[in-house]
């Protein structure tokens, strides 16, 4: 993971490939606990959910989740409610995975760890 946290999400205005599986799961091996899913358009996401013990600690932590996608320039969907925020990753302009959804999750979960 120490690798994608020296990483700065790169803009993407598409024009490149996304990942195939292969180079998803490598890339799932530096990340902890994040799911590879298809959303509803099935294109290739990562999800994770987090457990807070109340709700002011999953606003707290979506509130720096949210500074952080703004430092980088990449916006993950979040859903969070009393007790869990559940973060959703994919590069939207591209309609895959990219280098940036890991690095996003890696510094993420850096957060969360800190």
């Amino acid at each position: 993971m120490s690798d994608l946290l020296n990483k700065k999400c790169a803009p993407c205005e598409g024009g490149v490939l996304p990942f195939d599986i292969t180079e998803i799961h490598k890339y799932q091996k530096k990340v902890d606990g994040w799911d590879i899913i298809k959303n509803k358009e099935n294109i290739y996401c990562l999800e994770k959910k987090f457990i807070f013990k109340n709700f002011v600690e999953s606003q707290n932590f979506v509130n720096e989740v949210g500074k952080l996608s703004e430092e980088e320039g990449h916006h993950p969907d979040i859903l969070f409610g009393w007790g869990y925020a559940k973060i959703n990753i994919t590069t939207h302009s591209i309609e895959g995975l990219s280098e940036n959804d890991f690095i996003l999750a890696a510094k993420i979960d850096k957060k969360i760890n800190v």
